[in-house]
């Protein structure tokens, strides 16, 4: 028997609302998702150095404390997991910054419910190879 696809995501957010609803989509999805949370840059760089922690993407939020979003992009050489910035900046600088640095996309933090959760979908469609809705 084949086990059906898992996807394993780290989010790195330290607003826990943000955090309690990605993981909320997540559930949602057709293919099993695992959200793992980092509350700051300090924790995902330490949760990463674990050989044990097989990941399929990470979604970076820029504002975190203790390690910035970008100095966690600046420290972290795991390139072979796609990193997709979903952050409330609007500053073209550290959009700018954070795709030199590896990101592979930046989406912008939607403000309202729909359009977070179509966008959280999004990214962990385009991202994963089993995606959010792929059977």
């Amino acid at each position: 028997m084949i086990a059906a696809p898992k996807i394993e995501v780290l989010l790195i957010e330290d607003n826990v609302g943000d955090a309690l609803l990605v993981q909320q989509i997540a559930a949602e999805c057709a293919v099993p998702v695992r959200v793992h949370i980092a509350m700051d840059g300090q924790q995902a760089l330490e949760m990463l150095s674990a050989s044990y922690f097989k990941l399929d993407l990470i979604i970076l939020d820029l504002n975190i404390p203790k390690i910035s979003g970008l100095v966690f992009l600046e420290r972290y050489r795991g390139r072979e997991v796609p990193i997709v910035v979903f952050s409330s900046s609007q500053n073209p600088v550290e959009i700018d910054r954070a795709l030199a640095l590896g990101a592979r996309e930046f989406v912008s933090k939607p403000l309202d419910f729909e359009s977070f959760f179509e966008a959280v979908r999004a990214i962990i469609d385009k991202w994963t190879t089993a995606g959010c809705d792929r059977r």
